[in-house]
Order: structure tokens, then C-alpha cells, then sequence
């Protein structure tokens, strides 16, 4: 039986323990977090404490009777219905978005943004691996826009972004800030750059020719663009890079290893 605890791990420092809107949750398997404002609907953000249990086993730990989909990433914006991604060879796709009820949509990622979308009136879900390449090929937009062919209507969509680098912690070349900034779709790179910046999503940098990116705020400067409001959008404070006790990231340590996130749709 999960059950909302306190923190894993006594830390003192503010940061850890500051995570006003998520919920640390345990269970006999070890500890997960919760977005609270996606409380309503069965979801996860996995630690790496969880290694080598795959979605197939974690989705119990979630909900019974579900069926697992997730997608093989390969960094792009392609988003699939849930049903396209069900059992292996997996499809090369970066999202998923429910297409029925009682499905467990997966992502993966170490350092990358995991999105987990969710529509109240419809029970619909999706779920997003959301790195600055599929941010800046408007994967969110692909699939906010998958949810509204389906019905749901990007005003009542919930939003949490999960776990990842902190713009502190992650440094980029100026030819990836403008790709970003181009997927704002803001009319010209110059005007995408202003975005980010006033958006506080690109800081500057001391070391010529780089630039600090905050992937999870760019996520959010295009959630608003596509309509969701700053209220109905989670962003979980924890960077991957500065928690080695809770989270693999490859810009710490270079080596491929991951963290999954899933959501379950109820319609």
C-alpha cells in the first residue's frame, strides 16, 4: 500500500526539502514522487533507487490491471497513441497520449524533462520525454494538440514537469539556444531569445559563446503559449545533476542510465 511519507533520505539543506506541491510517496517497493495537482490521477516520478525494475514491473506499483506502453526515445517530437506503443519492438517516439482507459504511459530520462499531461474532464493522459531537442521541435505542442483532436481542451489540461537539470547546471552552445528559442514559434529567433530570457529559462554564462538553459522553465513558456495556465503547471524543484543519492544524469557521470515516469489514463 503507497502512502505519502517524508523525504527518503534526512537532508538538511532547504532545497531537498522544500517541495512545496510534490509528495514523497512509499511503498514496499522503495519511495516515488507525486505532483499534487495531478493527485487525482495514478502517476510516478521514480528515483534511481529504482533500477532495473522496468515499466512492466512499476506500473503496479501505480495501478492493477493496467496495460504498459512506452515508447523507444530517440530524442525526437514525434508523439504516438498509446495503443501504437504497446509491446516490443517499441516505436521510435519521444510522447505518448491515451487513445482508453487503464493505460500506463512511460518515459525515461536522465537529465531530460519528464512531462506527464493530464485532462480532468476526459481522464485522458500523455507523457513526454521533454530534452531541449524535443522541446525545440514542440513535442509538448504535438501533444497537447493530440489531446485536443481527441477533446480535451488545453484550459483544463493539468501539467507536471518532473525532475531534471537546473538551468544553473546546464550549460549550452548558443546554435542550441536558438533552436529552442526557435520552437517557441515567436515569429524569428531574436524574438524566441527575448522569450526565453525574460522568461528567466536562458541565463548567461562567463565562458564565451555559452549560455545557461532552464529546460523545464522553456517547457513551461510553451505550455502558456499553448494555452495552459501557470496554475494548472507543476515544475518539482529537484535537479538531477546536483542529487546523485536520487537520480542518475549523464551530465554528471556520462554513463546511460535512466529514471521512469508514468501516468495511467482513466477514459
Amino acid at each position: 500500500m503507497a502512502e505519502a511519507v517524508d523525504p527518503p533520505f534526512d537532508r538538511p539543506d532547504v532545497g531537498f526539502n522544500d517541495l512545496s506541491g510534490w509528495t514523497w510517496v512509499g511503498c514496499y517497493g522503495g519511495y516515488y514522487l507525486q505532483a499534487e495537482l495531478l493527485r487525482e490521477f495514478e502517476h510516478g516520478f521514480f528515483t534511481r533507487q529504482w533500477q532495473g525494475r522496468e515499466p512492466e514491473v512499476l506500473a503496479g506499483y501505480l495501478s492493477a490491471g493496467v496495460t504498459v506502453h512506452r515508447p523507444r526515445q530517440v530524442h525526437s517530437a514525434v508523439v504516438l497513441t498509446a495503443s501504437a506503443a504497446r509491446e516490443a519492438p517499441w516505436p521510435e517516439s519521444d510522447g505518448l497520449c491515451s487513445d482508453a482507459g487503464g493505460q500506463s504511459l512511460w518515459v525515461c530520462g536522465a537529465d531530460c524533462t519528464p512531462v506527464l499531461l493530464a485532462d480532468p474532464v476526459r481522464g485522458a493522459v500523455a507523457a513526454c520525454h521533454a530534452g531541449w531537442r524535443g522541446v525545440a521541435g514542440r513535442i509538448l505542442a504535438a501533444a497537447v494538440e493530440m489531446l485536443a483532436a481527441a477533446g480535451s481542451r488545453p484550459a483544463d489540461l493539468l501539467v507536471a514537469l518532473g525532475p531534471a537539470v537546473s538551468g544553473a547546471r546546464y550549460q549550452v552552445e548558443r546554435a542550441v539556444s536558438e533552436q529552442v528559442a526557435a520552437g517557441l514559434d515567436a515569429g524569428s529567433v531574436a524574438a524566441g531569445l527575448t522569450l526565453l530570457r525574460e522568461a528567466g529559462a536562458l541565463l548567461e554564462d562567463p565562458e564565451p559563446g555559452r549560455e545557461r538553459l532552464d529546460i523545464r522553465a522553456v517547457a513551461r513558456l510553451q505550455l502558456h503559449r499553448l494555452g495552459v495556465a501557470d496554475e494548472r503547471i507543476s515544475v518539482c524543484p529537484l535537479c538531477t545533476v546536483s542529487e546523485p543519492d536520487l537520480f542518475h544524469s549523464w551530465r554528471r557521470d556520462q554513463v546511460k542510465a535512466v529514471q521512469w515516469s508514468g501516468i495511467v489514463s482513466q477514459a
